[in-house]
């Protein structure tokens, strides 16, 4: 029985190897539609979970224009989340921001803003100007913030992006793809989802009113659920966005890259965002029913070991199968000890039908070491002293 109870476990473990534990959705169970839409590249995933649910031509490297600034956008959340810099902090203008051309709010030399100033000017206007102030204030130079926008782009698996400038001006070599925009997008979302604040402004006002905000992303008045995130149009990059959305719970990031004009940027992601309302629903994996609190453990100190189970999962689902869900535990009849805290024993596996969707481990709650000759006079002890 002890053997067959330790193949059990084994068998679990490699399954569990072999099926990803978190957000295990396999990307390729959802077709690709065959539509088109009037752009370069383009792609359309879930941001919780990354699944990819459309796409055409997405690890083409083109100009993002200032699809760029969500990196800048990221950097800085980065740099308040740590308490490097504060929403009040003044921000100084340099002659370099000030010269920046394209969609700016005319910041001079020497003028000062406040951080949460800047971001608005960058999230609702999209001001050149006011994102390399932000990159030097952040970085000590534009120079510097470069490099760091380009680390960060590593560390996040961006493999097609290479940023020159930190506001999206065409520049030789400043490069990245769709796929690489929404993982980008989908970090500062998910990261940092208060940014929606800034990105959902549709006007505001800088300079104690004389200075209007409007916003870039006619989106905000024309999609319901719409929360961002960055247009960005150069005459080398053409016109762009990376559209965010949430309905009912489901979170998509539609990103197009080098449409023709600007109503056919708009229409692209709302052809990709329909698409995925329509076609898919968030949901929550269920927990297993009367799942045992502990298991038996065979030769340890203890004679039983207590379980932990994972807190309710999200799944991407297509829509309807949410109705179909069945949940099953994966557990031998008992462990063999030593059995250490945090362990995998077993799994919750979430089926479609006979699809396994997900699997999550069941892990030991407490460590239980094996049973020794001086355990042995201990549990002998304490029973004698019980009778």
């Amino acid at each position: 029985m002890k053997r067959c109870a330790a193949a059990l476990l084994a068998v679990l473990l490699l399954a569990a190897v072999l099926c990803t534990p978190a957000f295990a959705e396999d990307s390729g169970r959802f077709a690709m539609p065959s539509f088109d839409v009037p752009c370069k590249s383009a792609i359309l995933i879930d941001q919780a979970t990354g699944t990819v649910l459309y796409e055409k031509q997405a690890d083409a490297q083109l100009p993002i224009a200032s699809i760029t600034k969500v990196m800048t956008l990221l950097l800085t959340m980065e740099a308040l989340e740590a308490g490097r810099v504060s929403l009040n902090d003044l921000v100084p203008v340099s002659e370099h921001a000030y010269s920046m051309g394209g969609s700016q709010i005319w910041l001079e030399p020497g003028e000062e803003m406040t951080l949460e100033e800047m971001l608005k000017a960058i999230c609702v206007s999209s001001a050149n100007d006011a994102a390399v102030a932000v990159a030097e204030f952040i970085g000590g130079s534009e120079t510097v913030f470069v490099e760091q926008m380009n680390r960060r782009a590593a560390e996040l698996g961006m493999t097609g992006t290479t940023f020159k400038n930190a506001c999206g001006l065409d520049a030789s070599g400043h490069l990245s793809t769709a796929r690489d925009v929404a993982a980008m997008s989908r970090e500062m979302l998910s990261a940092h989802p208060q940014i929606t604040e800034y990105t959902t402004i549709w006007m505001d006002t800088l300079r104690g009113g004389q200075t209007q905000l409007l916003n870039t992303n006619k989106l905000l008045k024309r999609y319901s659920g719409i929360n961002g995130l960055k247009t960005g149009t150069t005459s080398g990059a053409g016109v762009c966005i990376t559209a965010s959305a949430t309905r009912d719970g489901l979170s998509l990031i539609a990103v197009v890259l080098g449409s023709p004009s600007s109503s056919e940027r708009f229409s692209a992601a709302i052809t990709l965002l329909d698409y995925g309302f329509s076609n898919f629903e968030a949901g929550e994996a269920p927990l297993p029913v009367d799942a045992p609190g502990r298991l038996p453990v065979s030769r340890g100190e203890f004679e039983t070991v207590e379980l932990e189970y994972p807190a309710a999962q999200r799944l991407l689902l297509a829509k309807g199968e949410s109705a179909g869900l069945t949940v099953r535990l994966e557990l031998p009849e008992r462990l063999e000890a030593p059995v250490t805290q945090g362990s995998q024993v077993g799994t919750v596996a979430v089926y479609s039908g006979e699809s396994c969707l997900a699997r999550w481990p069941v892990l030991a709650a407490e460590t239980v070491e094996t049973l020794d000759f001086g355990r042995s006079l201990v549990r002998l002890a304490r029973a004698l002293a019980a009778m």
